[in-house]
């Protein structure tokens, strides 16, 4: 896997500008703030989101790979006054489940998600090495 960063370009916090890497794709579908179970243990922004990148790894780990093969992460979130004002608590536990991973991200506020109680969807590309 290779980050790509242009000559001259500010060094981004938190994601990557570009990744180039080469092996299996692996693709995770949109993971909200539920258990396995499919039921909601917080209505919590912050909680939610833990709850969906546990989700990620543990697909992520179906598949053989970890945190540090993803390629590519979109969020869409609810309240995006929120996710910036909850950007310190929102790194520790992203670092928490997933280290210091940082693929290329996208974040994007939509209007709703379509189970009614979520806060935050993120889905992930990952890629295995051959």
């Amino acid at each position: 896997m290779k980050f790509l960063q242009p000559p001259g370009w500010a060094t981004p916090r938190g994601y990557a500008n570009g990744v180039a890497a080469r092996g299996t794709l692996v693709f995770v579908g949109g993971q909200i703030g539920w258990n396995g179970q499919q039921q909601f243990e917080s209505d919590d922004f912050i909680a939610q989101t833990a709850q969906a990148l546990r989700n990620i790894a543990a697909v992520l780990a179906e598949a053989g790979a970890g945190p540090e093969h993803m390629v590519r992460m979109t969020w869409y979130v609810v309240d995006r006054v929120e996710y910036v004002a909850r950007l310190r608590e929102l790194g520790a536990v992203y670092r928490e489940v997933m280290g210091k991973n940082f693929p290329a991200m996208t974040c994007v506020e939509v209007s709703a998600l379509v189970e009614e109680r979520a806060k935050v969807e993120i889905e992930v590309t990952a890629v295995l090495p051959d």
